[in-house]
């Protein structure tokens, strides 16, 4: 089987996004570690404003990034899903490998911040990823008030899904 990997860079007038990316890696990450998959991000951004282009950016990375390693998608099951339960928060995030890209998101966050995360965020990352993956991502909030305990339960089972 040839290695499934990608390494992808996007330089736009706000951002300058790098991302590496290897499905069958030893899960080694510089920012994530449930996919069981290891992944590198690199990104600036304008910050200063907001994180709207950042976050998005990287989703579009990430989401390229994944359609490119999959490559013929051999290997792959088609779906996957899991429940994540946080604290209070319980989430279920389903991802079909279908090749058309959609996203049902069905978690209200409200609006606010996780530090300095903007957590409508959230929805923009997870559209950017499914896009340009070429995924059907469905992710439902079942449980919960903490909005930082629902969102890393949407990235945690994002990962594991």
């Amino acid at each position: 089987m040839d290695k499934r990997t990608a390494t992808l860079k996007r330089t736009t007038k706000e951002t300058d996004i790098e991302i590496s990316f290897d499905i069958d890696g030893a899960g080694e990450a510089n920012v994530a570690k449930h996919g069981l998959f290891s992944l590198t991000v690199k990104a600036q951004g304008d910050l200063v404003i907001d994180g709207h282009h950042t976050v998005e950016d990287i989703g579009i990375v990430l989401g390229q990034a994944l359609a490119k390693a999959a490559g013929d998608k051999a290997g792959i099951r088609r779906y996957g899903h899991v429940y994540v339960p946080m604290d209070e928060a319980l989430v279920l995030v389903v991802v079909d490998f279908s090749g058309r890209p959609f996203l049902a998101f069905d978690a209200e966050l409200g609006q606010g911040r996780i530090g300095e995360f903007d957590v409508e965020l959230t929805e923009e990352f997870l559209r950017a990823v499914a896009v340009n993956a070429g995924v059907t991502l469905h992710v439902k909030l079942l449980a919960g008030k903490n909005r930082h305990h629902i969102v890393e339960a949407i990235f945690k089972a994002l990962g594991r899904a």
